[in-house]
């Protein structure tokens, strides 16, 4: 992966624990006789995809920042699909194209040429899905270094790039983007991420001292002194948008935005959008109405951690982890850094990271993509961390500096974390710069798969192969106009428990995932009294339903069991 002086120093330097070009993941662990949660089947089943950097000699910021990944239904077939992000050279006019791969129904994938015209090709970082011409097909938005892109599904699964024409071909360094209605007018308007105002013309010469040699690596954001301000484009409801940024009141903070996630952070019915800025505050733009927004993330408490301390935020999670009904954060930062878990408290955040158990395990690697979801269905969420360097690391004992094994916490009563005892939940240890991470049940078994992008490396298809896994039941949630009805929660009783799940797709890192709502049901049967709250206020009951299906809800009170 390295070239030139550097790589020689390395090896030298290394030499003692292996700098031989090798792949780790046939190494055993051979720490327990834990089973395994996970095994990656990506050749199995067909999804070979290797993110590209581009990387050479000199050391360019964007290259150790990518790539993203999106599980959805893309040809509305009932199964989901995968679409993967691409890079390549950051100064070429000639690069790979972003690839499409589609579910044959059973798991497993068949590549399409062209990505069925959603092969773009800028230097890509990451992808948000959602329906937003509401005609009942998933469609892409691609975040790139450069112009991003806006792709269209015509349907079964073939798209065509409409960027100009809608108006959202946003010209900066792109990285998280979500879809998500913020006017609750039916439609979905986009929240874009920037990173930092870079080009090459403002590119330093950065250098490590983490391995006791003075070498040639990749400046920290700060370097340049150039954060970049986030955009948000309202939908006009015929196909194009609206640059509302200014209007909105985006213009009183920038970031080095890296994460985006929506939630209702005060439960006043209107979806707020968190961003996770890398050495920067944190923002919490409250939605006031009239998409017009309040940056409070400082004033309710999760702009920086307990002492005041920014962090490098990258990866973000949204979710009711403590189920009293309010939505809490999670934010994964650099190595040495804790995690940021942010417990809502109803009228702010509370730093609740040791708490949870999450203040010490978690920081020795550098974390981009995560999950955090119930893979062993027993009612209570895990978290599943994908980590990789942006600096020469330590940790790395492979030629690739930057690798990082990847981690997996196991839910425990009373809302905390321990680490599973198979580092990362696979019997062999898979060693790689892990960026993007997306979640979905891939083979429609009931257990949680994820997608792991890792740069310069293989793509993992981690399939849930979790012994005993308990019950289930997932509901897609759909408004009126047959829509994933984002912002959307669904809340059901489990045993003694009432768990909330939001209609979820952004989140992770440069990511998008199964709009499904998923339910471990433990040893129990059914899901009890079932409602919605959908983003208008309004919630319907739908009542109780049996465990090991897929169930439809649509507003209005109709429902389909079984039928997907």
């Amino acid at each position: 992966m390295r070239t030139g002086t550097n790589a020689i120093i390395l090896c030298a330097l290394l030499a003692e624990i292996g700098c031989a070009d090798k792949d780790v993941s046939t190494n055993e662990d051979t720490r327990g006789s834990t089973p395994p949660w996970f095994e990656d089947q990506a050749d199995l089943r067909g999804l070979n995809f290797r993110y590209d950097s581009g990387h050479s000699d000199r050391y360019l910021l964007p290259e150790i920042m990518g790539g993203g990944a999106a599980l959805a239904d893309l040809d509305n077939d009932g199964d989901l699909d995968a679409y993967l992000v691409q890079g390549g050279k950051v100064v070429s006019e000639n690069r790979p194209g972003n690839q499409l791969f589609l579910n044959r129904g059973d798991g497993h994938f068949t590549a399409v040429a062209d990505a069925g015209g959603a092969g773009d090709t800028g230097y890509g970082m990451g992808v948000a899905t959602g329906d937003y011409d509401n005609d009942g097909d998933v469609d892409l938005y691609v975040t790139n270094l450069g112009p991003n892109a806006l792709l269209r599904n015509r349907g079964n699964g073939e798209f065509e790039d409409v960027s100009a024409v809608a108006g959202v071909d946003d010209a900066g360094w792109g990285t998280a983007a979500a879809f998500l209605d913020l006017d609750v007018d039916g439609d979905l308007d986009l929240f874009l991420v920037n990173y930092v105002n870079w080009s090459l013309s403002i590119e330093q010469d950065c250098f490590s001292t983490a391995t006791g040699w003075h070498l040639a690596d990749y400046c920290w954001p700060t370097a340049y002194g150039a954060p970049a301000r986030d955009r948000l484009f309202r939908n006009n409801g015929d196909g194009t948008f609206t640059d509302i940024s200014d209007a909105a009141g985006l213009g009183v903070a920038f970031g080095n935005g890296l994460g985006v996630v929506g939630l209702d952070a005060n439960s006043d019915g209107l979806t707020d959008v968190f961003v996770a800025n890398d050495m920067m505050m944190n923002q919490l733009w409250l939605n006031r109405g009239g998409l017009r927004f309040e940056d409070d993330a400082l004033l309710l408490g999760c702009a920086v951690d307990e002492h005041g301390v920014v962090k490098s935020g990258m990866g973000v999670a949204a979710v009711d982890q403590d189920n009293d009904g309010d939505t809490d954060l999670l934010v994964v930062n650099l190595a040495t850094q804790t995690d940021s878990f942010f417990r809502n408290e109803g009228t702010h955040f509370e730093d609740a990271t040791v708490s949870v158990g999450l203040a010490t395990g978690t920081k020795r690697y550098t974390r981009f993509g995560l999950a955090l979801a119930d893979f062993d269905n027993d009612a209570r969420l895990d978290l599943y961390e994908a980590n990789g360097a942006i600096g020469f690391s330590r940790e790395s004992i492979t030629d690739d500096v930057y690798a990082q094994p990847d981690l997996l916490l196991r839910g425990l009563p009373g809302a905390t974390f321990e680490e599973v005892e198979l580092q990362g939940g696979t019997a062999r240890a898979l060693i790689y710069t892990g960026r993007g991470v997306a979640t979905g049940d891939v083979d429609n078994d009931g257990g949680l798969d994820l997608i792991v992008v890792n740069r310069d490396g293989p793509t993992n298809l981690l399939m849930n192969q979790v012994p005993d896994r308990g019950n289930w039941v997932r509901f897609r949630v759909l408004n009126r106009d047959g829509r994933d009805a984002y912002a959307a929660t669904v809340s059901t009783d489990i045993g003694s428990i009432r768990i909330h799940r939001d209609v979820q797709v952004t989140g992770s890192y440069l990511a998008s995932n199964d709009p499904h709502v998923h339910f471990g049901l433990g040893n129990g049967s059914s899901a009890r009294n079932v409602t919605v709250r959908w983003p208008s206020g309004v919630v319907e009951t739908f009542g109780d339903f049996k465990g090991a299906g897929t169930v439809v809800l649509r507003r209005g009170g109709g429902t389909d069991a079984d039928s997907e």
